[in-house]
């Protein structure tokens, strides 16, 4: 099983200049191979990153004299990493490739595994030197390697361990069916209510605020700099928040449970509604979805994912018929069978968990289908 463990790093002036500089080299290399990319597969051609990576090597130090200061895994990774980009858009998994402009892409580089140790107090980056850890690696287990990135004005690095086959024991506890709605972030089919702390919600008012006063600094200035910062800084603790809240949920779910189940939902899709793209993003399921997918096998639990397309509102949880007619406002039901009156998402919730009836297996089937003929 491979992990990563993200530990901040606090290196001084000197060593974040360099750093900012390793993270400019991987910009650089990734559009000028995006470019040369784009203009072979305009003409015809069928690039490859492999022929891109080795041509840029033939140039580099005669056309870019300044890369002779950077250690070549900051210029050498971009390559797999677009060759990746293109396999994941020609299997529709992703969007096309787009270049990278200073200041709206995320600033990172990559380290190889035989680059970089990791030291009592910290770890050994090339051209860098000892650099200062807040922790210590968590994970024991043979290290493939490391990304060093920025977020707003503090350095971490990623590092990427293979511990092997987890042997964690099956937890106790009974299998629980999990309905991620908005108001509420999710109703458990043991009657639990889990309220997130919506912190994007909360922090909108500041978040505008500090925009407004980035749109009248002066392009390239300090203030511009020190407002930007201000900005980066409060995204960066809505997402910590976030973060905090969902990796304490999963948590508490993988070793609790022996089974998890949730629905397949269309994220992107419920996105495109305006009205509740926001509270979707803030809500975060898709991360949520992540890190049960890891959790559950790092911690001996099972993780089932329903299809979309079974009707888990609908279905009365008591009798198993269904309400064809319960719309998207109806949040209490009653069965029309079994007068059973149910709260909507905790029934789905219930839904979840339970063995799928025969009755919608066709559907099951057809939908799988239809939605892997769209692709």
């Amino acid at each position: 099983m491979t992990l990563a463990h993200r530990i901040e790093i606090q290196p001084t002036i000197k060593q974040q200049r360099y750093l900012w500089q390793a993270c400019s080299t991987a910009r650089f290399t990734w559009n000028w191979a995006l470019a040369e990319w784009n203009r072979q597969y305009a003409a015809g051609g069928k690039p490859k990153a492999t022929d891109l990576k080795r041509r840029f090597n033939a140039i580099k130090y005669e056309q870019f004299p300044w890369l002779k200061g950077i250690h070549r895994d900051a210029h050498a990774q971009a390559f797999a990493e677009i060759a990746g980009a293109w396999r994941n858009f020609f299997a529709c998994r992703a969007e096309r490739p787009k270049f990278k402009k200073k200041g709206k892409c995320r600033d990172a580089f990559y380290v190889a595994n035989d680059k970089f140790r990791i030291l009592a107090n910290g770890i050994s980056l090339p051209m860098v030197g000892e650099v200062k850890a807040r922790e210590h690696l968590r994970f024991n287990g043979e290290v493939q390697g490391a990304v060093v990135s920025r977020e707003a004005d503090r350095w971490f690095i990623s590092i990427t361990v293979e511990t092997g086959e987890p042997d964690s024991d099956v937890p106790p506890g009974v299998p629980v069916g999990v309905d991620l709605g908005i108001s509420v972030f999710a109703k458990l089919s043991t009657g639990e209510d889990v309220i997130a702390p919506k912190p994007l919600k909360k922090a909108q008012a500041r978040l505008r605020r500090l925009n407004r006063r980035l749109a009248r600094t002066q392009r390239a200035s300090k203030n511009h700099n020190k407002a930007a910062m201000r900005l980066a800084r409060q995204h960066r603790r809505v997402r910590n928040i976030r973060q905090d809240f969902l990796h304490k949920f999963t948590t508490k779910l993988a070793k609790n449970h022996t089974e998890i189940c949730i629905e397949d939902l269309n994220v992107s899709g419920m996105a495109k509604n305006h009205s509740l793209a926001l509270h979707i993003h803030d809500a975060a399921w898709g991360e949520t979805r992540r890190q049960l997918e890891y959790k559950t096998v790092l911690y001996g639990s099972k993780l089932i994912v329903r299809n979309r397309f079974y009707a888990s509102s609908k279905l009365c949880s008591a009798c198993g018929s269904k309400h064809a007619l319960l719309l998207l406002s109806d949040r209490v039901w009653r069965c029309p069978n079994c007068s059973t009156i149910h709260d909507r998402d905790h029934n789905a919730a219930i839904n979840l968990v339970q063995p799928v009836p025969q009755a919608f297996a066709g559907i099951h089937a057809s939908g799988d289908r239809r939605r892997q003929a769209t692709r």
